[in-house]
C-alpha cells in the first residue's frame, strides 16, 4: 500500500542470536509494525510500518527497554568510518593476557583457599557492594527480561551469583560477575570479528564525488549527486557512482565488485561501477545509479541481510537454546535437592553457556559470507550455504554461462533469390531491439559488412525461440528450428550443426530466405571446473540448452556432461522440478537472462557474471560477480568448509557444556572455576570460525 513505509534503524549492543530475538520481540509488539527483521551482522533493524506505524522515538524506547540502544544520529554508520566498538589486535592481545592472568589467580587462589580467607576477613556488605557495582549492567538486563517473563543467558549465572551471596561466598559472586563481563566482551569480539569483513567491504565506498556543474568541477558529498550528472574520475580515485563512460580511457581495478585483481580497460560506452578504482587514465562518467542503488550498494545490502536466510541447522540451534536454559535450571534444582549442596547448584547455573550454542552457526556463516563477498561471490544467506553443501545435481545453462556469450556469425546462406547482404539486413533489422547474445552477433555481423539497418515495427520477442517484426510491409521472423519448423527440411543444416554451430533461420512472409550460422567459444576454464565439481561429490551434471541436438551434443562432449537440447525456459523449470521431486538437491548455474525463473526454482541458483545485472542478482541465491568458472567449485568448497566448521562448533559446545554441567553437579567444579570455564567456548568458536575468513 502507498502509506506503508520501510524504516532502517541502527541497533547497538547485540552480541548473539538471543539479543536479536529480544530486539525483534520488542519492536514487533509496537502498534503499526507489520514486520521486522533484525540483523546481527549489520547491527540494524529493517521495519515495515503500516499507515499508523510507530515513530523513531517510540521504537528507540522499545529497544532501550529490551536492554539495547538506538544511536541518536547515524554518523557512526557512515561506510568507511571505523566504529568505536572495533577491536584491534592489541586489544585482543591485552584481553588474552588479562584473562589468562586472572584465570591463573582464580585457579591458584581456589587451590590454596585464599578466597575463603578473604571472605572471612572482609565484611559481607562490602562484597555485596562490589558485586552490585560490577554486575549492574548484567543484573539490569536480567531484571528487565524477568519483568517481561523472559529468560536470558545471564539469568542462570545471576542466580548463581545470588546463591553464592546467600551462602556467604561473596568472593565467589565477585568472580562470577567478573567472568560474566569477560564473557560479554568475548561475545562482542566474536561477533565483531565476523562483522569486520562486511565493514571492510562497506569501507570501500567513496564518500565524495567530483561533478561538472555550471561549466566547472566541484566536489560534493555522494548523497548530492543526481542521476544523469557527469562525474569526473582521475587517476588513483575511486569511481563514486554506477554509470557509462562518455569520454576518456582508464584502467579500472574492479576488485571491490568482482574480486578480480586484474584491471580492465574502459573507454567511451563502457559501464563502470561504484567503489572501483581508476589506476591509470581519467574518465567522465554519466551517472545511472547512486548510493544504495549501485551494484556495490546492492551487494552491501544483500550481504548485510544475508542472515535473514538462516540455515536449518541454525534454526535448530536457536530452538535448542530456548530449551537449554530451563533444562539447566532443572539440573541445578535436582543438584540442590539430591546433594544438599547450594554451591554445586550455583556452579551448575554458572557453567551453563547458552550463548555459545546461539553463536555456533551464525558466526561461521557471517565469516564465510563476508569473506566470499570480498572475493566476488555474493551469497545471500547461510540457508544456501547449507543447501549447497548437500547438493548432488548441477544443471548448466549454455550461452553466456559455459560459453563467452559473444557468438559470432560465421556463415550467411541466402535462399530464394536473395543476396547475403539482403538476408543479413532483414535479420539484423528484425533483431534490432532484442537483448539475446545471438541477436547482438547478427547486428555486429551487419555492422562489420556495412549493411544498413531499417526500422522494425510491431517487434515481438518469443523467449527461447526468436523474434518477429514488420519490415517495409513484410512479416520477418528470425529464430531457431522450433520457431521455423519448415527449416528442418533444409539439407544444408546437417553439416553446420555437426560443427557445433547454432543456426538461425530467417523468413519473409512465411518463406525461408536464409540461414545464419553462429559459433560461440567455450570458456577455457570450464573443463577443469567440471572435474573439480565432480571431485567434490556432485555426480549428476547436465547441460540444458535451447540449441539443437547436434550443437548441444558437441558442447556436452567437450566437457563430459549429459545434455538436453531444444529447451524453452519453462522446460528448464520443469527439469529442475523433476529432479527435486526425486529427492535431489539441485544447483542451477546460468547468466540470469532467460533462465532467471529456473535459477529461482533451483534449491540454489548461481548467476554467472552478475555485476551490474539487476535480474541476475535478484533472481539467484548466489551471484558470481565476474565471469570465471573457477568460482563455481570454489563456492562449493566454501559451503562444505563452512558446514564442517559449524558442526565442529556445535559438537565442541555440546561436549564442553555437558562436561561442565556434570563436573559442577557432582561438586568437582566449584562456582569460581565454573565462572571462568563458561567464557571459554566463545573463544573456541571464534578461533575455529576465524579460519573461514582466510581463503585457501
Amino acid at each position: 500500500m502507498a502509506n506503508e513505509r520501510t524504516l532502517e534503524v541502527p541497533i547497538r549492543g547485540m552480541d548473539c542470536a538471543e539479543c536479536v530475538a529480544h530486539v525483534q520481540h520488542a519492536i514487533a509488539g509496537l502498534a503499526g509494525v507489520k514486520s521486522v527483521d533484525v540483523f546481527l551482522a549489520s547491527e540494524k533493524a529493517v521495519i515495515q510500518l503500516g499507515p499508523q506505524g510507530a515513530d523513531l522515538p517510540t521504537i528507540r524506547k522499545a529497544v532501550e527497554g529490551a536492554g539495547y540502544s538506538v544511536p541518536e544520529t547515524a554518523q557512526d554508520d557512515i561506510p568507511g568510518q571505523p566504529r568505536p566498538t572495533d577491536f584491534t589486535r592489541s586489544i585482543l592481545t591485552l584481553f588474552g593476557i588479562v584473562f589468562a592472568v586472572v584465570l591463573f589467580i582464580v585457579v591458584v587462589g581456589e587451590w590454596l583457599g585464599l578466597f575463603e580467607t578473604i571472605t572471612s576477613r572482609v565484611p559481607w556488605p562490602v562484597g555485596l557492594i562490589m558485586v552490585l557495582i560490577g554486575g549492574y549492567p548484567i543484573f539490569r538486563n536480567v531484571i528487565r527480561a524477568a519483568l517481561k517473563r523472559q529468560v536470558i543467558a545471564h539469568t542462570l549465572m545471576s542466580l548463581g551469583a545470588l546463591a553464592a551471596l546467600l551462602v556467604g561466598q561473596w568472593a565467589t559472586a565477585v568472580v562470577v560477575v567478573f567472568f560474566m563481563r569477560v564473557g560479554d566482551y568475548a561475545e562482542q569480539f566474536t561477533t565483531e570479528r565476523s562483522r569486520r569483513a562486511i565493514k571492510n567491504l562497506a569501507a570501500m565506498a567513496p564518500q565524495t564525488a567530483r561533478i561538472e556543474r555550471a561549466g566547472e568541477e566541484r566536489t560534493v558529498p555522494i548523497g548530492e549527486v543526481q542521476v544523469g550528472e557527469i562525474v569526473v574520475v582521475r587517476p588513483g580515485e575511486k569511481i563514486p557512482v554506477d554509470g557509462e563512460v562518455v569520454s576518456g580511457q582508464a584502467t579500472i581495478d574492479q576488485a571491490a565488485i568482482t574480486g578480480e585483481s586484474m584491471p580492465v580497460e574502459v573507454g567511451t560506452g563502457s559501464k563502470v561501477f561504484a567503489a572501483t578504482m581508476a589506476r591509470l587514465g581519467s574518465v567522465r562518467v554519466r551517472t545511472t545509479h547512486i548510493g544504495k542503488d549501485t551494484t556495490f550498494g546492492r551487494v552491501i545490502r544483500l550481504v548485510e541481510e544475508a542472515e535473514a536466510h538462516r540455515a536449518d541447522v541454525q534454526r535448530i540451534a536457536d530452538k535448542f537454546s530456548a530449551y537449554y536454559l530451563p533444562v539447566v535450571g532443572s539440573i541445578a534444582l535436582l543438584t540442590l535437592l539430591l546433594r544438599r549442596d547450594p554451591l554445586a547448584a550455583a556452579a551448575v547455573t554458572v557453567v551453563a553457556c547458552s550463548c555459545s550454542f546461539a553463536l555456533a552457526t551464525p558466526i561461521a556463516m557471517l565469516a564465510s559470507i563476508g569473506a566470499a563477498a570480498k572475493a566476488g561471490l555474493l551469497i545471500k544467506g547461510g540457508k544456501y550455504l547449507e543447501t549447497l553443501a548437500k547438493a548432488d545435481v548441477l544443471l548448466l545453462d549454455k550461452t553466456g554461462t559455459l560459453t563467452l556469450g559473444k557468438p559470432q556469425i560465421t556463415d550467411v546462406i541466402a535462399l530464394n533469390g536473395l543476396l547475403q547482404a539482403e538476408v543479413l539486413a532483414l535479420a539484423a533489422t528484425a533483431e534490432r531491439y532484442s537483448e539475446h547474445p545471438l541477436a547482438e552477433a547478427v547486428r555486429v555481423a551487419a555492422k562489420e559488412r556495412d549493411v544498413a539497418l531499417g526500422q522494425p515495427r510491431q517487434f515481438e520477442a518469443v523467449p527461447g525461440m526468436g523474434v518477429r517484426a514488420e519490415i517495409d510491409g513484410h512479416r520477418v521472423s528470425v529464430g531457431n528450428a522450433r520457431f521455423v519448423p519448415e527449416a528442418t527440411k533444409l539439407p544444408l543444416t546437417t553439416e553446420l550443426e555437426a560443427q557445433g554451430k547454432t543456426l538461425l533461420f530467417a523468413t519473409r512472409d512465411g518463406q525461408i530466405i536464409g540461414v545464419l550460422a553462429a559459433s560461440d567459444t567455450l570458456r577455457a576454464e570450464v573443463p577443469q571446473a567440471m572435474n573439480a565439481v565432480r571431485q567434490l561429490g556432485v555426480r549428476q551434471i547436465e547441460l540444458l540448452t535451447g540449441d539443437n541436438e547436434r550443437s548441444a551434443a558437441a558442447l556436452a562432449q567437450q566437457i563430459g556432461v549429459n545434455y538436453r537440447a531444444n529447451l524453452l525456459p519453462e522446460d528448464k523449470i520443469r527439469i529442475v522440478k523433476e529432479y527435486q521431486a526425486q529427492g535431489h538437491i539441485v544447483v542451477m548455474v546460468g547468466d540470469g537472462v532467460n533462465d532467471a525463473p529456473a535459477l529461482a526454482q533451483a534449491n540454489v541458483g548461481i548467476a554467472m557474471g552478475a555485476a551490474g545485472t539487476d535480474v541476475a542478482i535478484e533472481a539467484a541465491h548466489i551471484a558470481l560477480m565476474r565471469e570465471d568458472w573457477t568460482l563455481v567449485p570454489e563456492v562449493f568448497r566454501i559451503a562444505r568448509r563452512t558446514m564442517r566448521v559449524v558442526k565442529m562448533n556445535i559438537g565442541f559446545t555440546a561436549v564442553y557444556n555437558l562436561l561442565g554441567l556434570t563436573l559442577a553437579a557432582f561438586g568437582i567444579l566449584p562456582p569460581i572455576l565454573a565462572a571462568a570455564a563458561q567464557s571459554l567456548p566463545d573463544l573456541g568458536i571464534l578461533g575455529n570460525s576465524a579460519r573461514l575468513l582466510r581463503r585457501k
